[in-house]
């Protein structure tokens, strides 16, 4: 008997599911510029030095706040590149528990979708840059 998925790992199935049905990185980048568009706007007071995820190509926010145990993350950007990616990453991350984010394998998932290599080096330095301010937040919620 196998474990059934965790909810992160339904998420990034579905997620890999998208990729594979796009013929080519174009489009690929392109679905995940267009997960930026969705992101809700980031209020002006979540604009903050503090909030700012260093190592990013371009000015990348991500503000953290809970609910009961789950981490709730909000971002944006000012690249459309970039803020596909943290949307790719609160996808994957915001509403869950520090120990789900913790335990979950950015890098591997990350990988599996391709996404590190489609990317320039300096935009697939500030998508570790997030991933590794989103494991911070789980480490200091925990």
């Amino acid at each position: 008997m196998t474990d059934a998925p965790t909810p992160i790992d339904r998420t990034l199935d579905e997620l890999i599911e998208d990729f594979e049905v796009l013929e080519d990185w174009e489009q690929r980048i392109a679905y995940v510029i267009d997960l930026g568009k969705d992101l809700a706007p980031l209020p002006d007071a979540d604009r903050t030095p503090a909030n700012k995820v260093p190592g990013c190509a371009a000015q990348v926010w991500l503000a953290s706040g809970r609910e009961d145990d789950r981490l709730m993350f909000r971002a944006d950007s000012d690249s459309a590149i970039s803020k596909g990616n943290v949307a790719l990453l609160l996808k994957l991350y915001s509403g869950r528990a520090p120990a789900d984010i913790l335990a979950f394998d950015a890098r591997a998932a990350l990988d599996r979708l391709g996404l590190p290599q489609a990317l320039t080096r300096q935009r697939a330095n500030g998508l570790n840059a997030m991933v590794g301010r989103i494991r911070a937040e789980a480490m200091a919620a925990g």
